[in-house]
């Protein structure tokens, strides 16, 4: 019965003369929303992203469609008024999609586009129903694969979060301000002088030594990248990607870091004010509520449309700023900056393994200067601050492109080469905690860091797992696997 009211439906919309500019608005601008939700919903997954894409992907289309129906139907543009809605929904459906891939407009792509509408609107502008049949199909694929994706966001445990004692209450001894300073895919100094890097970085490691920093040389990561790094770091608790197969943002990471959790909890309790640096707002670009006290980036420098990394801020002009503003108070800094980075992101874009490993080389020498600055920024004006350096995982060098992690593999140097994570630590008196032999990995770190902070080392413990886990999809069945475990043996063991 249903697929008869379908079909007569269908055979009436394709025998009926015209379709309404409404129809072919809404056809051109759905799609497009609906296959960026299912694609990138942790970029965009706020009130305000939505009535953004209503407004500019349907509403905004709506009213060009209309308006223009009107002014050629009713001016001395009529002759040219069958064409004007086949051109407005070829160009505008493949204008959004191309936002959509790039985040942006092609000048290039953009032009191509244009012709391409005046080609079909001029010889084909008769087709225009089918071409919105096909659209609306498109948006019913787009939205079958978007409707699991939500569910999944809406129904994510935050069991996890749940700490295995009081250490959110726990209440400091010694307050000294604390610098997280995060410089991304900075691998520890073990593996870069072998391995796939094969790196002479003394200059560097005297220079740290130098400013009385112990380093931590074979520290890791317990996770792959900077959002699945990051929120458990945060948290002090291990999340496995949320047991799904996102390889980074499958448990609301960005609310984690930038909202709420345990870490900034406990600062805020003991009476630091709190401060985000970053030099990009990758974290920030789904415009989650930022439960720091200050950050340099306001929402209105952000994009709706895009991945944060093209906005860039000097991190060093803000800590300057912040170190002045807040002299008085004690103080937490988390700052962000994105190199060395890591290697290219997906097979198109990569130069080859060789290309990929002197690019990161030379971004390396950029994080240099860019640590060598900010602590000589931080130990002017606070010379017993509590600096940490801590990077949120690996360069990937020595794969072709960063998605290869996804391809079960136990090769040592290309495991450790995505774990292996740079951690250097400024001690107040230069006077380490005996117990600092139990930094191996950064799910651990700050609940090391409040156990010295608090001179009670009964939250050691509960120290979770120093172990490192991925996310496999070729070579194995699909999930998350343990590849690096307590001691640092590389092994492959199936999270159930």
């Amino acid at each position: 019965m249903l697929v008869r009211k379908f079909q007569k439906g269908l055979v009436f919309f394709l025998n009926n003369d015209k379709p309404s500019p409404f129809l072919a608005a809404i056809a051109a601008g759905l799609y497009p929303i609906l296959f960026y939700y299912s694609k990138n919903f942790s970029l965009v997954n706020s009130w305000g992203h939505l009535f953004y894409f209503i407004a500019y992907f349907i509403v905004l289309p709506l009213l060009t469609f209309v308006i223009s129906d009107r002014l050629f139907k009713l001016t001395a543009l009529q002759k040219w008024h069958k064409y004007v809605i086949p051109f407005l929904n070829v160009f505008t459906f493949l204008f959004l999609v191309m936002l959509c891939l790039y985040a942006g407009i092609n000048k290039k792509i953009g032009l191509v586009i244009i012709v391409m509408a005046a080609l079909f609107a001029y010889f084909l502008y008769k087709h225009l129903k089918k071409v919105i049949i096909l659209e609306l199909l498109l948006a019913v694929i787009a939205l079958f694969s978007l409707v699991p994706v939500v569910v999944k966001d809406l129904t994510i445990s935050e069991v996890w979060m749940q700490q295995p004692d009081a250490i959110a209450e726990v209440i400091f001894k010694r307050k000294p301000n604390v610098y997280m300073i995060q410089p991304d895919g900075f691998i520890g100094f073990s593996e870069l002088r072998k391995g796939n890097y094969q790196y002479d970085n003394y200059d560097f490691e005297n220079l740290l030594k130098g400013e009385e920093f112990t380093l931590y040389p074979n520290f890791r990561s317990n996770y792959a990248t900077t959002l699945s790094s990051n929120s458990s770091a945060f948290m002090m608790k291990h999340h496995y990607y949320g047991k799904g197969v996102s390889l980074s943002e499958g448990f609301n990471a960005r609310k984690v870091i930038i909202s709420k959790n345990t870490v900034l909890d406990v600062f805020k309790r003991n009476g630091y004010k709190t401060h985000f640096i970053t030099e990009k707002p990758y974290i920030l670009i789904n415009k989650p509520k930022i439960g720091y006290d200050v950050c340099n980036f306001r929402n209105e420098d952000i994009s709706f449309l895009g991945t944060g990394l093209n906005t860039k801020k000097d991190v060093k002009v803000s800590l300057k700023q912040y170190l002045v503003e807040d002299i008085d108070s004690n103080n937490f800094f988390f700052i962000e900056f994105f190199n060395p980075g890591h290697i290219a992101n997906i097979k198109l874009n990569s130069e080859g393994k060789e290309k990929e490993r002197e690019k990161w080389l030379e971004s390396l020498k950029v994080a240099h200067q860019n640590l060598a600055d900010l602590i000589a920024i931080i130990k002017e004006k606070d010379p017993e601050g509590l600096i940490i350096i801590m990077a949120d995982h690996g360069g990937f060098v020595g794969m072709d492109y960063t998605r290869e992690t996804y391809n079960k593999t136990q090769d040592r140097s290309s495991i450790y080469s995505v774990f292996s994570s740079q951690l250097s630590i400024h001690w107040p008196n230069n006077q380490p905690p005996l117990f600092d032999k139990e930094l191996k990995s950064s799910v651990n770190v700050f609940r090391i860091i409040f156990s010295y902070l608090s001179q009670d080392e009964s939250y050691l413990l509960n120290l979770q797992e120093n172990a490192s886990f991925v996310v496999i999809r070729d070579g194995a069945p699909t999930g998350i696997y343990k590849y690096i475990d307590e001691e640092g043996n590389v092994v492959f063991e199936k999270v159930e």
